[in-house]
């Protein structure tokens, strides 16, 4: 009889309703104009870095390669829950549909464990330009770069479609409540009433394989260079390798230092509120700063505007 009710439960099962952030009602169009704010800044700036690499000669190397593919996964990232967190704060509706909100749920894992893959992908190409400069371009060659771009597309989209369709085997209960501002995996099993026992072992499983094994991989590659630039200190080598490796550092510490501190090291006396505004960071604050980082810091970027920029303005006045 209660599986039966369970089952109707289920079945009746529309939409789920997104209680969004914990936002005092007066300062709501503040922080509607400053998601909005936030949101633009990441499209625009990833989509400059995008545009930069494809325009400029000089940015065809095997790190651009990486950092376009990066900068689309951050624009792709921030697309998959600011615009409906800004809907449900301008319009006040807070559903969503059951299978909107598997896809959310789908994409969102997608993008993130794809900039989890990239970010190493990225500390192996500093570790062989460091380390082995003189065989850099044989190692780091046109189709081991598309590997390891294949390799990570194929490893995020069967991971995240794992993860998608455990969850759409769930039956859920009449609260239908999720209290954040996107289909969190965690907090939708919350509201699960069928076993979620494999949902579980699945996600300690391949969260290990998308957290902590790349975490790893990336400080060995770090570790390396640090190693190969003490063997021979000089202030030359030490400047090389900050301006090589300052930038993608900075990105790995902002990417995984959030998503470790909320997932893998969750405090006991942690509150919704404390989640919610944790996962801000990673979705939304991250995937901003990472074109300033990589913009303000690097070299070969500033470069490559000036260069398009004059190249633009030049065929602009040969128009005229």
């Amino acid at each position: 009889m209660l599986q039966h009710r369970v089952s109707l439960e289920n079945t009746a099962l529309r939409e789920f309703l997104l209680l969004g952030l914990p936002i005092d009602p007066r300062q709501q169009d503040l922080f509607y104009a400053l998601f909005l704010a936030m949101y633009l800044t990441t499209a625009l700036g990833n989509l400059v870095i995008i545009i930069l690499i494809h325009l400029d000669s000089h940015l065809h190397t095997p790190m651009y390669l990486f950092l376009s593919n990066l900068s689309f996964s951050d624009f792709c990232f921030s697309s998959v829950t600011i615009p409906k967190l800004l809907q449900n704060m301008q319009s006040q509706a807070l559903s969503i549909p059951y299978a909107g909100c598997l896809a959310q749920m789908y994409f969102f894992l997608l993008f993130a464990d794809l900039e989890s893959f990239l970010l190493v992908a990225m500390a192996y190409d500093r570790y062989v330009a460091i380390c082995f400069p003189l065989h850099y371009s044989s190692i780091m060659s046109p189709k081991l770069c598309l590997f390891l771009l294949a390799l990570s597309w194929l490893l995020t989209t069967v991971i995240s479609l794992s993860h998608t369709l455990l969850m759409a085997r769930l039956s859920f209960c009449a609260n239908h409540v999720i209290p954040h501002f996107f289909c969190d995996m965690s907090a939708l099993l919350k509201l699960a009433c069928s076993d979620i026992q494999i949902n579980k072992l699945m996600i300690f499983i391949l969260g290990g394989l998308v957290i902590i094994v790349p975490f790893l991989l990336i400080f060995l590659s770090y570790a390396r260079i640090v190693s190969s630039i003490l063997k021979v200190p000089s202030s030359r080598s030490i400047r090389k390798a900050f301006s090589t490796c300052g930038s993608h550092l900075s990105v790995v510490s902002l990417f995984y230092g959030t998503i470790i501190g909320l997932y893998l090291c969750p405090s006991s006396n942690n509150t919704t509120i404390k989640e919610t505004v944790m996962a801000v960071m990673y979705t939304v604050v991250t995937p901003m700063l990472n074109p300033f980082i990589y913009s303000f810091r690097n070299q070969d970027i500033k470069g490559a505007f000036k260069r398009v920029f004059s190249k633009q303005m030049a065929n602009l006045s040969l128009r005229l």
